[in-house]
């Protein structure tokens, strides 16, 4: 089956694949070949593709996904390579969003720092497999 992930910028990958796992809003599912056709909401997560029992992992911030005729695309705002993100930079990220959580007297957007704290975590979880 081919998996192509693509954002508004580029395309982020785009090859045949064994296996395509991914979190949607209403969890995590795995496809396979000659799977029946899905169309799912995407939450911020992971998507892990697998050739040859060889695994990548892509973060994926939102979108879409669909699967058909052995052809699954994912649409999404934000994709990044798990061997492309910058660790250091997300450990940085993950601990500004904790704080400002933390902070009880701090007038925050409790569900914008909800959503840094996942795009870090997924940042995090993409390297830490890649």
């Amino acid at each position: 089956m081919h998996l192509k992930i693509i954002t508004h910028e580029r395309v982020v990958f785009d090859e045949d694949v064994d296996e395509v796992y991914t979190k949607t809003t209403d969890g995590e599912i795995g496809i396979l070949k000659n799977h029946v056709p899905v169309m799912a909401a995407l939450d911020i997560g992971v998507t892990k593709a697998v050739k040859n029992n060889d695994a990548k992992y892509f973060t994926t911030m939102g979108g879409v996904f669909q699967f058909k005729n052995d052809e699954a695309l994912i649409l999404t705002t934000t994709a990044e390579n798990g061997d492309e993100i910058d660790i250091t930079r997300a450990k940085e990220a993950l601990k500004r969003a904790k704080e400002r959580l933390a902070n009880k007297d701090a007038e925050i957007d409790a569900k914008r720092a909800e959503a840094a704290l996942a795009r870090a975590m997924a940042r995090l979880k993409a390297t830490l497999n890649s």
